[in-house]
């Protein structure tokens, strides 16, 4: 099978399209030929294994562990182990994996679900990822609940995408920060007023704000809660090749036990659950994908580069 294949870490100039054996299922497994799959921001920081923080976190020291980077994928179950009675081969699935940037990848059942019949396979790729990290980030840290006020930063990006519509679902009241290309596009998810970053601010009185930009203070995001409002960080992007984005999540925890505001940060998880709301909340036509644009196997480095330049509207795919 054709994969993109990196033997250590770097820039995008490591990543080569390199014919590798297909996958076995074994007995627990199920191998999916991969017919689309989705660019998150975090791709770039395991390619390049910064900060050093994402090689002590088990992904490899010296080399990446994993050899062929992704993770969303949708696709056909190609084969199932002799254990698996979830699924059977021609199966339209969706969900995660160890490297969907290649024609054919294994996963196991608790990672993988049917695909939304509603959805194309690009569409329900770009889903898995982001979306865990908007409604883990708005439902398990922020606790969002009808007619709060909410703010999402970075609205107009992959997780932030997901999240307005989410919070929307939750029947919160939701605004949107974004730059000025994507100001329709977010009202166009239910964003009752959008503010463009580079013209306006966007003022307080929130009672949850999920940042996924990276780039105001703890300071001026706590100026526009409520005194016992809610924020809870996502990634961004941070100076520093130890903890980079990492830092402001940490500054957070130091800070909250000494605040009525509760600052939070979010590292997302797999899990079944999840996946199984995501599916519901798509298939009842409250989730919609944003995609962006999506590009060949072949053009991975290229994709992955237009994600880290952070001017993506929503989610960028890779068609297989």
């Amino acid at each position: 099978m054709k994969a993109i294949v990196q033997n250590e870490y770097g820039t995008t100039d490591v990543l080569t399209l390199t014919d590798l054996p297909e996958p076995e299922a074994g007995p627990d497994g199920v191998v999916v030929r991969i017919r689309a799959a989705a660019v998150d921001p975090g791709v770039w920081h395991l390619m390049e294994g910064t900060p050093y923080l994402v090689r002590l976190m088990g992904f490899g020291v010296r080399r990446p562990k994993a050899r062929v980077r992704g993770l969303d994928f949708a696709g056909v179950v190609h084969a199932v182990g002799g254990n698996v009675t979830r699924f059977r081969p021609g199966d339209e699935v969706f969900g995660t994996c160890e490297g969907s940037f290649a024609e054919y990848a294994l996963t196991t059942v608790d990672r993988v679900t049917k695909k939304p019949e509603r959805l194309s396979f690009e569409e329900a790729a770009a889903v898995p990822i982001s979306a865990f990290t908007a409604l883990q980030a708005l439902r398990n840290r922020g606790q969002v609940a009808p007619r709060q006020k909410v703010l999402v930063i970075g609205a107009g990006g992959g997780v932030g995408t997901f999240a307005v519509q989410i919070a929307k679902a939750f029947g919160a009241e939701v605004d949107g920060v974004c730059g000025t290309g994507k100001v329709e596009l977010v009202r166009s998810l239910g964003a009752t007023r959008v503010f463009d970053y580079t013209r306006e601010d966007f003022g307080g009185g929130y009672d949850l704000i999920l940042d996924t930009a990276g780039n105001r203070s703890l300071t001026s995001l706590r100026e526009s809660l409520t005194p016992q409002g809610t924020l809870v960080i996502v990634g961004g992007e941070g100076k520093g090749k130890w903890i980079g984005p990492v830092g402001r999540n940490l500054r957070a925890l130091l800070l909250g036990p000494f605040v009525k505001q509760k600052l939070r940060g979010l590292f997302s998880t797999e899990n079944q659950d999840d996946l199984q709301t995501l599916r519901a909340l798509i298939e009842a036509e409250k989730l919609t994908p944003v995609i962006d644009r999506a590009f060949s196997l072949v053009e991975v480095p290229e994709a992955i580069s237009h994600v880290h330049e952070g001017h993506a509207r929503g989610k960028v795919v890779i068609t297989i």
